[in-house]
This record gives C-alpha cells, structure tokens and sequence, in this order.
C-alpha cells in the first residue's frame, strides 16, 4: 500500500469533518473529483461532517447535483480540508481554506506549489478523477461507492481527457474507468448532458471555423469577443470550448482560443500535441499541463504577443523533431 495514500486516508478517516475545495472556473474534473469524493465519504462514514462549498456554479454540469449550503467559520477551523485539482493556491475557489486545521492538496498539475500540509501530486494522471478513482481502489475494502459517486468521477475522466484521446491516458486511466462503470452509470444519459449543442452552439461551432486565424507555423487561433459571445447567446463556460473545434488541423500542433471577460481580461485556453506548451501559459499569467494549459492578458496587444510567442515555439519544435503530422 502506498504510504502516502494510506496517510491520506488515515487523516480522512479520523476527521469528524471534512470541508472540499476545488478551482475557480469550474470545470468537469474539479467538479466531478469533488463531488465524488464527497458522496464516498458520506456512503462510507455516514455520522462525518463533510462538506463542498462554492459560490462558482457550471450550468453544464448541474446533473451532477448541488452543493452544500454555507457553514459558520467554526466547522471551518475544526475541519480537515482537502483541495482537489488546484496547482496554486491561489486558484482555490473558496478562500476559507485557510481556516482549516490541516490541508491535503490532491492534484495533477505540474507542482510548483505545494501548499498542502500533505501533497498527493501526479502530474503524469489525465485527470483528478483519476486519482480519486485510485483512491477508491487503493481502499476498495474499506471505502463505499455508489453509481452516485462514480457517476461524477467518470465525468470528469471523460471531460479532462477529451473522451480518453489526450496524452496522459494509460491503461490504467482506462480500468480505472472501467472501474467506476461497473457502478451502474447511465452513460447515454451522461453523454446527453455534456455533449448535446443547441443550435446556435452549432451556429458558434461554423463561426469559429470560418473565422480561424492560423500562423505561418502551424498555431491555430481564435478571438471570441464580447460581441461574438452576445450574438450567440453564448455563456463564458460555452465560449472556451471553441478550442476543442480548433483540434483537429493537420499540421497544426498548438490552437489557443482567447475568450473576452465581462472585467475586460482575455482568457486563454491554450492546446497542443506533441510539443509542451505549459511554459507559454506561465509567461502569461497562467500555467497548466504539458499540451493543455490556461493564461490571462490584458490586451489585445498582449494576445498577439503570445500568438507570437507559441508560433516561434513550434517553428523550433518543429526544427528540432520527426514524427509529428
């Protein structure tokens, strides 16, 4: 048994109350790793306090179910708290973290800080999910699951690694959901909720097409503006998937979508296969994955800037490599 997970669940197992963070900007992972983490600890210790409090909400992911209502800062400061896929700590969506008596910081993301006072990090996993999956099985003897639990945590497998096509997906990625499947999950339902589009999604998805800028090396890139977002009825969390419609271009090898906030930021998604690009994302106020990544700038002229810089990173990695289509 992995020492690490056994101190893990040594610490959960003898908390009277468990409070769950997770990153602002929802996504699926966090959401689902969260979520399901919560209802194993209920199903398993039905007597514990645990709770997932959180003023960010995702539309798409309301299936999953509702968070907890708000507490006093005294559960806080009696809680153990656990974060879940959040690579700084200043990314943590509720700030009353801190009011924890111990924090255990579970997480996928390259580490440049560890601010838990226990850190699980394996950045090499597709997903949190994935991790929380492991968890359960590490402690299958010990630990309850229902199709409840798993139902989440398959959400946010799916969702982190683009239906199982991202690099990082292993073996073990895929019996681990396999794992979480034999839970009785309905997933043509589950699928109904991520992936159906309305039709002016749809409407978006041939904009976002016909509107593509690509450099002279192979990075693919799109600015939806406030404006775009108001003529297709779009929501923040729908306008950053247009990086997923920029995937699929042969011989481009980075697509970054640049997404126009209500505070007047740009928000930027950036993507890649085969050369990393985590450090284009650090350099402009964000940070990630290897080949997925998110950043912020201020300005237009920003934006071209780092359009710049990806393009003469692939232009060099492209030099210096074979292999890539």
């Amino acid at each position: 048994m992995n020492a690490l997970l056994q101190t893990i669940y040594d610490r959960m197992a003898a908390a009277d109350c468990i409070m769950l963070f997770r990153h602002i900007r929802v996504d699926g992972d966090c959401v689902g790793a969260t979520k399901g983490l919560r209802e194993i600890i209920r199903q398993t210790w039905p007597n514990k306090q645990v709770y997932l409090i959180d003023d960010e909400h995702s539309d798409y992911l309301a299936f999953l179910g509702p968070d907890d209502e708000p507490v006093s800062d005294a559960v806080y400061e009696s809680a153990l708290g656990i974060v879940i896929d959040v690579g700084s700590h200043e990314r943590i969506s509720n700030p009353k973290y801190a009011l924890c008596r111990e924090l255990i910081k579970i997480d996928h993301h390259i580490e440049h800080d560890p601010y838990g006072g226990i850190n699980w990090v394996e950045d090499w996993r597709s997903s949190a999910c994935e991790m929380i999956a492991a968890f359960y099985q590490a402690f299958c003897d010990r630990l309850s699951i229902n199709t409840r639990a798993a139902e989440c945590i398959y959400t946010g497998m799916v969702t982190d690694s683009g239906r199982f096509l991202y690099e990082g997906v292993t073996g073990e990625t895929l019996r681990l959901a396999g794992l979480m499947l034999d839970q009785g999950i309905d997933t043509e339902t589950l699928y109904a909720h991520l992936y159906l589009r309305s039709a002016d999604e749809l409407r978006f998805k041939a904009y976002i097409y016909e509107s593509m800028q690509l450099t002279p090396n192979g990075v693919a890139w799109i600015h939806v503006t406030g404006e775009i977002q108001q003529r297709f009825g779009l929501s923040f969390e729908t306008a950053c998937t247009a990086v997923s419609s920029l995937s699929d271009i042969r011989g481009v090898l980075c697509w970054l979508a640049f997404i126009d906030t209500a505070n007047g930021e740009i928000r930027v998604r950036l993507r890649s296969r085969f050369a990393s690009i985590h450090t284009i994302a650090e350099k402009y106020h964000g940070g990630g994955h290897a080949c997925a990544s998110g950043a912020t700038v201020s300005s237009v002229q920003e934006m071209q800037a780092l359009i710049r810089d990806a393009d003469e990173h692939i232009r060099r990695y492209k030099q210096t490599h074979e292999g890539w289509l």
